[in-house]
């Protein structure tokens, strides 16, 4: 398990928030016991699909562009550590006390950010869903998860009194549905919190340029997502989803992501370095069934690219970044 994360001072969760420019540092170079049915079932979701090398989720094929391998599985530790740290070292930024809550995390992966609740938090009842069963057998006793689709319709015992999504970008087809479910299986009083990137990453400086390879692979992803209607950047809608459905209290924090280690704020130059750790370990992930399924790409002119994409990480001389949103809101007590 992953070393427990303890919530931030008021100063590092200050520091975390996109009030500035980011500074450039110039320095920087068994034997079955189930009926038939319940058999076909299990069979669906841990009988993987295997495509193009990599394994794949099976329950609700092709709902989920991505891998859900063991080196998917280590990069999505590597992007739990990127929010961790854009937050200013904490989990949440909802106004809650989790003790004694029930939480849902939707698409919960590998299950790092309920696992890290739940020790914190040892009162809270937290439960994480995903397509792929991919979390812990053993868990603590306060944590359990679900293989579920989210964009079917909730069959829920009882309500929560926090759901937390993050990092869904290019799964959810219909944002403004989800939104709405989560609203319908809140609490009276309960809270939800979102955190989603911008489509494609930019430049405070405009330093960077049409050759970057970086940038024109995320936007060929971007438009692949666009065209199957799963977008990548669903970030800046967040807000204006959660007022439609009805929430109150609405916050949106913006939290700078940059790529490559050009900041000079040490924490953004660490967010910075496993940014391009993400994007190094994860470019074949991201583009092997967006580009050659969606956009058609041969084998040949995406492997090309990609090795384009792991020179072009190494530049110095373009400071892009994401903006994370970060939206909170309450339903109505």
């Amino acid at each position: 398990m992953a070393q427990l994360e303890q919530p931030a001072t008021t100063n590092a969760c200050a520091a975390a928030k996109a009030t500035s420019t980011a500074e450039v540092d110039e320095l920087e170079r068994p034997d079955s016991i189930y009926d038939d049915e319940l058999s076909s079932y299990v069979s669906s979701v841990l009988d993987w699909e295997w495509k193009h090398g990599r394994r794949y989720h099976s329950y609700q094929a092709g709902s989920y562009s991505f891998p859900n391998d063991e080196h998917e599985q280590n990069r999505l530790a590597v992007v739990h550590r990127i929010f961790y740290r854009a937050l200013g070292d904490r989990l949440f930024v909802a106004p809650i006390d989790p003790d004694g809550l029930r939480i849902l995390d939707i698409g919960t992966g590998t299950g790092i950010w309920p696992l890290q609740m739940g020790e914190l938090y040892p009162s809270a009842e937290i439960v994480g869903n995903d397509l792929s069963p991919i979390q812990p057998q053993w868990l603590p006793s306060n944590v359990r998860f679900l293989v579920d689709d989210v964009e079917k319709e909730w069959v829920e015992p009882e309500p929560y009194d926090y759901i937390h999504s993050r990092y869904m970008c290019g799964a959810i087809r219909h944002w403004p549905k989800l939104v709405r479910q989560c609203y319908q299986n809140l609490k009276p009083g309960g809270w939800v919190e979102f955190m989603e990137t911008n489509e494609t990453p930019y430049s405070e400086d405009n330093s960077e340029t049409a050759d970057n390879h970086v940038i024109k692979m995320l936007t060929l992803l971007a438009k692949a997502c666009n065209k199957i209607e799963r977008p990548l950047g669903p970030g800046p809608s967040l807000r204006g989803w959660v007022e439609d459905a009805g929430f109150t209290n609405i916050s949106q924090e913006i939290f700078k992501v940059p790529i490559g280690t050009w900041p000079k704020d040490r924490r953004l130059k660490e967010i910075g370095a496993l940014m391009t750790l993400d994007i190094a370990e994860g470019v074949e992930a991201f583009t092997l069934v967006p580009f050659i399924e969606v956009l058609g790409w041969s084998k040949e002119d995406l492997a090309r690219l990609n090795e384009k994409v792991l020179q072009d990480l190494r530049r110095t001389d373009q400071h892009i970044l994401y903006d994370v949103h970060v939206v909170t809101a309450q339903k109505p007590a």
